[in-house]
Order: C-alpha cells, then structure tokens, then sequence
C-alpha cells in the first residue's frame, strides 16, 4: 500500500471522527461493555487446544450471525470469514478489501480446566481463566468492532472481513492465516490486514520475529545399562549437542534468541535408551541469522552422532546411532515499512486519540501477510492482562473503550485509503 503524508492521513481520520454514524459506533461501544465481557467469559469456556478448535470455530460463527455480518463462511481448517459489506458492491466484485482477525486457538492442553471466573476488584471486573487476555480479549475485541459498525449504519467504501482463524500458537505454526493466504479466494484482495492479539491500547507490532522450531531426535540400539555397556546412548549424544548448540554466538542486533524448550528419553534409570528427543526454537528478526542458527543446528547433531559412533566400545552388531530432524515451526521475518500508509494511519487514529504509539517487536499472525507484502500490523484489544500462557491468566477491561475506538477508525481509514488508490 503507497505511503499517505502524514497530514492526509490525519485530515481522512478526523473526518471520519466527526460522522454521526461514527458516534454510534463509538456510543454502542459505551454502552455494551457487559456484552463484551460476557463475550470474552463465554468463549474462554470453550475448549481449543491447538489442532482442536472447532467448538470455537461454531461459536463464533454465531456470533458472527448474530451480529448480522453476511457471508459467514467456515473452510476446510477451521478459520471462519464474514462480511460487512460495502453498500454498492456485492460479493461478486473484486476490488479491495481490509481483514481485521483475531486467532481463536489457545496454547492450552485438551484437558485444561476452563471456568470463568469474573471478580471485582477496587471497583473493576477482572476476568480470571486461561486465555483471558490471549486471545479472548482479540476475540472479544473482534466481535466488539463488528457489533458496533452493524449498528452504527456507517456505510464503509469496501467490504470489511472479519476473520476467526485457528493454529497461531505454538505447533499450529499461523496454518490458518496460511491457508486463508493460500486457499482463499479474498486472498488476493487484501489491501491490508489488521490483527487483534491480546490487552493493550498503546502499542503495535509492526516488526515480525521470524522463528525455526525443529524437533530433533537422536535412536539407537538401547540395552542393558550393563550387559549392554558401551552401546551409543541417545541422550549423551543429544546432550551433548544442545551444549554446543547452547555455545553458539548470538548478535545483539538483530535480535536473535536461541530456546531449548524440550528434551525427553529413557525408560528407566537401569536402560540404555533407545531414543531421545528435543525441541529447539530459534528466534530472529533477520532471515540471515535464522538460517544461520538452522547450520549451527545441524552442524551439532551430525558432529555429536558421529563422535559417540566413533568412539563407542560397543559391539558392531548392537548398531549405531541415527537421527532425524523436523521442522515443527517456521515463521517468516518481515516488517511494515516505516512510511507505509496503514503506518500513517495509525499515528493518525492515535494522535486523534491522544495515545502514544510504540512499535514493537512480535510473533503474531502478522507475520505471514507481511511476508507475503500484504501491509498487517498486530494491535492489542484494549484491556490489561497478565499471566498470559499460564493457568493463572487474568483481563482486565479498563481502558477498552479507547482501544476498540482506535481498531475500527484505523480500519476505517484504511478502507478509504485502499479505494482512493
């Protein structure tokens, strides 16, 4: 998307503010915090573990109808689309279109004990499950901008796409942004896509940490850790090279991070393994650096197999280790460049607002569309939060308000701006 001068873009924001659908909107937001909650409470009680989110794909797909959205579409994964649609155009057209999306995947387990729990404190509701914040305050956020623009009667120059996708966390690697850029046939339209993840009003990320994660495990014959001394052992061999993984030099800028998250092997103290298994995640905002750290990875396992083959006292007979490498997870690295009009847009809705940007750094499903050179920046719902990945996980919807005010004006202009080009 052309970069828009700074004036432009906040001349087409205050214009936008000043409409009395606008108001409306903003009014609707006002008046139905409860809804929203109520919203963000029910949601967090359904189940979605990663790969398992269709009870939350149906639900969402309600609410969409209720709301009166059109086009309500659910795909072969589980990402559910609706519309609000431009008032002279119809589905057939093929002109432009903005996405704004909210993940509805948990990192939460099958299982998860899931019960809302809505407290107050000093005088403020403060939501209390897992996923509170990430992602039901995107979700809650999502079907708020929806809600009110449906009652405002605003009638916007292009259609408007919401988007409930699954797989952004962990394993699910952003597959349903994936297949929504692949598979879809808006794809194509999509002039820029606004992602709704977690708390916050004043931030925005507009710089994707790109990330390799890969599952690497090391087998072997196994035995007696007796009679069988001497045979190659999986988890000295894969020890050894994640300590010389661990060693491997990380630059300041750009900023590259290195996780060994997992290891597992073994069946009991008295056996030589016959396997071991690790996940690594590497983490950068330079493609450089991740293929970099991918050599480094590889250079440890094959050297740390090939030294415990060669020097182990064991029997030819008993076989030698081997290993296997996956790619569990790859997230591109991009960026939003700094003139680039969605960019102008938002400084504009925050001036507006009277909140000061800070771009940030992050791993969101903007990734993708940026990789892609669709414009996408990720925002927070609004709220506070805490806890998030973690049983105790808390929202809180102070603040909300001014967060759902900036969404749906920076979306707004962004719809304009599209059609104008």
């Amino acid at each position: 998307m052309p970069a828009s001068s700074p004036t432009s873009a906040f001349s087409r924001i205050t214009s936008l503010a000043s409409q009395r659908q606008i108001h409306a909107a903003f009014a609707w937001f006002h008046l139905n915090p409860r809804t929203i909650l109520d919203w963000q409470a029910e949601v967090c009680s359904i189940p979605a573990p990663p790969f398992g989110e269709q009870a939350r794909t149906a639900w969402i797909a309600g609410r969409f109808n209720e709301i009166g959205l059109e086009q309500i579409q659910t795909d072969a994964i589980g990402n559910v689309t609706a519309w609000l649609p431009a008032a002279h155009l119809d589905a057939e057209s093929s002109g432009p279109v903005v996405v704004i999306s909210a993940h509805l995947d948990t990192v939460f387990p099958a299982g998860t004990p899931l019960h809302p729990v809505l407290r107050q404190t000093n005088g403020e509701d403060r939501l209390e499950v897992p996923g509170a914040s990430d992602n039901g305050a995107g979700i809650a956020g999502l079907l708020a901008v929806a809600a009110a623009l449906a009652h405002s009667g605003f009638e916007i120059p292009a259609p408007l796409v919401f988007l409930g996708n699954v797989g952004e966390e962990g394993e699910g690697d952003l597959r349903g942004v994936r297949h929504f850029y692949a598979h879809n046939p808006l794809a194509a339209r999509v002039a820029a896509h606004i992602v709704l993840d977690g708390a916050g009003s004043d931030g925005a990320v507009t710089q994707a940490v790109g990330s390799r994660r890969f599952r690497v495990t090391i087998s072997g014959p196994g035995g007696h850790s007796f009679t069988d001394a001497g045979t190659p052992n999986p988890i000295t061999a894969l020890a050894s090279a994640l300590a010389a993984l661990a060693e491997t030099p990380l630059p300041r800028e750009p900023r590259t991070t290195l996780n060994l998250g997992t290891i597992q092997g073994g069946t009991s103290v008295n056996s030589i393994p016959e396997s071991a298994t690790a996940a690594i995640d590497l983490r950068s905002t330079s493609a450089e650096e991740l293929v970099r750290l991918e050599v480094a990875l590889h250079r440890a396992v094959e050297d740390a197999v090939m030294k415990a083959n060669s020097t182990g006292s064991y029997p030819v007979r008993r076989g030698k280790l081997v290993f296997r490498m996956e790619t569990i997870g790859n997230r591109p690295a991009a960026a939003l460049p700094a003139d680039n009009s969605l960019l102008d847009a938002l400084r504009a809705v925050d001036r507006l607002l009277g909140i000061v940007t800070t771009l940030r750094l992050g791993s969101t499903d903007a990734n993708l569309p940026l990789s892609l050179g669709v414009p996408a920046l990720s925002l927070g719902a609004g709220g506070d939060g805490g806890g998030a990945h973690t049983l105790a996980e808390w929202y809180s919807p102070r603040g909300r308000e001014l967060a759902l005010r900036r969404i749906l004006l920076l979306a707004l202009a962004t719809l304009h701006h599209a059609v104008e080009i």
